[in-house]
């Protein structure tokens, strides 16, 4: 099976014709800016997937994010809006599977920062919008030696427009087969140049409706769980439904088993509804013969809304309150008759379904400021120097939510009846809600300089080196209301953060071209921390061309990843957790496999230090025709010391055995009473195991004329993960590939057929079947088909009418988390057609 969907996607490239120069891929129109390299090479000394404009409009996405998913690269998918998660409104890259905080994203060659949201989660798509994007180059390999930590699994440059005269105004809709998923864009670009001065500026609005559970996929199987109306019964030790309650009503009902349940899928949402509006600009101008001046700005604002079923919460009542329960009978109003009560107390499973959903919406607004100034200093010497401010603000309200204390206090006094909540006065079910907030930003203030030489005369041209230096200022702060922060409230939880973090980097680059078929590019780069060690990440290239007809190019480096400033800042948070512990166990006189609850810690690690990665890949290129390009590409990438959440059991183990377990991380441990048993565990994130991956990358692309029947291009892009391992801090090893949720092959295939005004584009996507070896861990190869028809129209406009999923494929409802289908990988959103317009003037 793992091998079918390779095989069959080669095939079907070759009797389309092979591939395309307006498809993706290693195109060598131009070099890549500033994405693998800092200094202009041969287009095809590196393995940089580069996505033009052309090809951004014929994909049918009108959102960075959708563009970006389709990459075969992106192994195990991205995270993309959700309901019911912290990260709501974020969709991200994650190359190779290795996580999107391992995923360095620029835009224009400088660094976007990852959200506030949490660092692991890389930077925000939502807020980058793509109507400002000319075009979007793809390195998945390391490159820590030319941008700084975090380019481990990749990095992705967003490009943005500059070359661009005239005004162009665009709408489109798409209306997805699923109800809610419908999409609306417009957007506006101007720009102007003359000899002296360029401009670009634009507007950008993009939204996509909210689906309910209900209307995807699986939406018509009821949701099942204790947490409707039920409370547990002492004399027959079960939960059952609470007795006056009608358990029919809304989306309440009953269990053959007498369990009052809840039909959450009814009344939630696994999507989010998103929302963004951007504004951009970026400008030029010639100051005089030898010295420019450029500038860029952006804002934008990401919104999103996700809606949750209500509150489920554990509730207990005092023995002879109103609402105790003493055979099968509540005590009423005013408490139950002394002498009547079993001495008990009652527990409720309970939905605070009178107090509605949980509604929560999230704001992001991200702003970036550039100035720059380039010039030459000598003949042979250009100096490049700048600064930049980039600022993400996040607020995050949360309503309906259950303060666990008042519902208690309510519950107990009969003023809340668990029999019938709907009955409850509106005075009442507002005292048990509260809304949560949250408030996060993170802001980055960099100057930069770097001087570009052109050294001395070789084989194959000017040997050129660039050297620079820069300086970034990171502040990020991350404030939960004073609730959630005590964990008062049911249903979410969360911990205030908050620090500074300060860098200074020195970098440089040199390339020896000995022949024009040899050359060799070196880099280095140097980054001090004032709260983290310091990092030296290398570099080296080899391009050598020893036939017309065939290149071969390498690459190895190291590289690293910080910490985010999150997960080394977070308060403290105190909790008990259930663990066995040996120790424990024989100072209580019970077995040494009892379980016990012992009480933890969650706090922010500030002794985390960074990972450290090492890449190399090796690569041929042939040309066998002048139309014709064969590229297959090997890459491998391992992260050691990797930043690993622990729980509380976890340390337990590294403590008692840490041979088998892997030594304590810094920062986190047991506290033992002098009788061994444990008085507290310290959890949080630590290093501890590795990560390694390698991967075929295969590209076969061509351009065929066709004479009076015009031109067509087809490119297959595959890539395969020949092995994903994840090593524990005991070092025993785990492969990944190929199981459920980790698939190790994606492809797509690009066609594109242009006659005169008309074109016509065909996109096929594919992921390979994954299984863990059960029915329910088991789901096949997964295709779908995108079709576009655009027409030039005669009055400088352009019409285009497409389908993507035009055979309407849904993916296997395999639960993975806690969606009923996996979300990073596939969308259900069903066909969908879509019509776009636009005038150019």
């Amino acid at each position: 099976m793992r091998k079918q969907l390779l095989a069959s996607s080669i095939q079907l490239a070759v009797a389309c014709g092979l591939a395309s120069g307006s498809a993706l891929a290693q195109t060598d129109v131009e070099p890549a800016t500033a994405t693998a390299s800092r200094l202009a090479q041969a287009a095809d000394a590196l393995p940089v997937v580069v996505i033009d404009r052309a090809q951004i409009d014929a994909s049918g996405h009108v959102l960075l994010a959708d563009v970006l998913r389709d990459l075969p690269q992106a192994s195990f998918g991205n995270f993309r809006p959700q309901s019911g998660s912290s990260a709501q409104g974020i969709a991200n890259i994650d190359l190779r599977g290795l996580g999107a905080g391992r995923t360095l994203v620029l835009v224009d060659g400088r660094r976007v920062s990852p959200s506030p949201s949490s660092a692991a989660f890389g930077a925000d798509l939502n807020t980058i919008p793509l109507a400002m994007v000319e075009r979007i180059e793809v390195y998945a390999s390391g490159a820590s030696a030319i941008h700084g930590p975090d380019a481990v699994g990749g990095v992705v440059n967003l490009v943005t427009r500059r070359d661009f005269n005239g005004a162009q105004i665009r709408v489109g809709h798409a209306a997805s087969e699923v109800r809610g998923g419908d999409l609306d864009d417009m957007s506006v670009v101007f720009g102007s140049s003359t000899e002296r001065t360029r401009l670009v500026v634009g507007a950008a609005k993009a939204q996509r409706g909210m689906v309910f559970t209900r209307d995807q996929i699986g939406g018509d199987v009821r949701g099942v769980g204790f947490y409707g109306n039920n409370y547990y019964d002492w004399n027959t030790q079960r939960f059952v439904t609470v007795p006056g309650f009608d358990c029919n009503q809304g989306a309440f009902y009953e269990l053959a088993t007498g369990v009052c349940s809840f039909d959450f899928n009814q009344v939630a949402a696994q999507e989010a509804k998103i929302g963004s509006t951007s504004v951009f600009l970026r400008g030029e101008h010639q100051i005089n013969e030898r010295w420019q001046v450029h500038a860029t700005a952006s804002v934008s604002r990401a919104a999103s809304f996700g809606r949750y079923a209500p509150t489920p919460g554990a509730v207990v009542v005092d023995d002879g309150t109103p609402n105790d329960i003493n055979n099968g009978v509540a005590c009423g109003e005013g408490g139950c008759v002394p002498g009547t009560t079993d001495g008990l107390p009652t527990y409720y499973y309970h939905r605070f379904a009178a107090a509605g959903n949980r509604d929560d919406n999230s704001e992001t607004i991200r702003s970036e400021f550039l100035v720059g100034f380039q010039g030459p200093l000598t003949d042979r010497l250009d100096l490049d120097v700048g600064l930049r401010r980039t600022n993400e603000k996040l607020i995050s309200l949360g309503r309906n939510y259950i303060v666990s204390d008042l519902a208690n206090q309510l519950a107990n006094d009969g003023r809340y009846d668990l029999a019938d909540p709907f009955g409850a006065p509106p005075e009442v079910l507002s005292s048990l809600k509260a809304t949560t907030s949250r408030e996060a930003s993170m802001q980055q203030d960099t100057v930069y300089a770097s001087v570009h030489a052109s050294l001395f005369g070789m084989g194959g041209g000017t040997s050129e080196a660039i050297f620079g230096a820069e300086g970034t200022k990171v502040r990020y702060r991350d404030n939960y209301d004073s609730l959630s922060e005590a964990g008062r409230i049911l249903g979410t939880a969360g911990n205030s953060a908050g620090g500074d973090r300060d860098v200074n980097s020195v970098f440089a680059q040199w390339r020896l071209p000995f022949t024009s078929r040899l050359d060799l590019t070196l880099a280095v780069r140097h980054d001090d921390f004032d709260r983290l060690d310091s990092q030296t990440s290398p570099q080296a290239n080899l391009r050598w061309q020893p036939l017309d007809l065939l290149t071969l190019r390498a690459q190895w480096g190291q590289g690293y990843r910080t910490p985010g400033l999150d997960i080394t800042t977070q308060l403290p948070s105190p909790s008990n957790q259930t663990v066995n512990d040996p120790l424990t166990c024989s100072a209580l006189a019970q077995p040494p496999s009892c379980l016990v609850q012992v009480p933890v810690v969650t706090i922010g690690n500030p002794l985390l230090a960074s990972e450290s990665s090492e890449h190399y890949g090796l690569g041929v290129l042939v040309r066998p025709l002048d139309m014709l390009r064969i590229s297959l590409d090997y890459s491998n990438v391992r992260v050691a010391d990797r930043i690993t959440q622990y729980q509380a059991q976890d340390v337990v183990n590294a403590d008692i055995n840490p041979s088998i377990f892997g030594p304590l991380p810094n920062g986190l441990g047991v506290v033992r009473t002098a009788s061994g048993s444990i008085g507290e565990v310290v959890i949080g994130y630590g290093n501890g195991g590795a990560s390694e991956v390698d991967a075929l990358d295969l590209v076969i692309g061509a351009d065929l004329s066709l004479g009076r029947y015009g031109e067509l291009g087809t490119e297959l892009a595959v890539s395969h993960l020949l092995r994903w391992e994840s090593f524990s801090p005991g070092g025993n090893g785990f492969r990944l590939e190929g199981r459920f949720g980790y698939p190790d092959t994606r492809a797509r295939l690009a066609t594109t057929w242009t006659l005169g005004d008309l074109s016509f584009a065909w996109r096929a996507h594919g992921i390979e079947g994954q299984s863990s070896g059960g029915a329910n861990s088991t789901v096949g190869s997964y295709v779908t088909h995108d079709l576009q028809l655009a027409w030039k129209a005669p009055w400088n406009a352009s019409i285009v009418a497409g389908v993507t999923n035009i055979g309407d494929r849904y993916p296997s409802l395999r639960a993975a988390g806690d969606r009923s289908f996996n979300f990073n990988l596939y969308d259900a959103y069903g066909r969908t057609p879509y019509l776009r317009y636009t005038q150019a003037f």
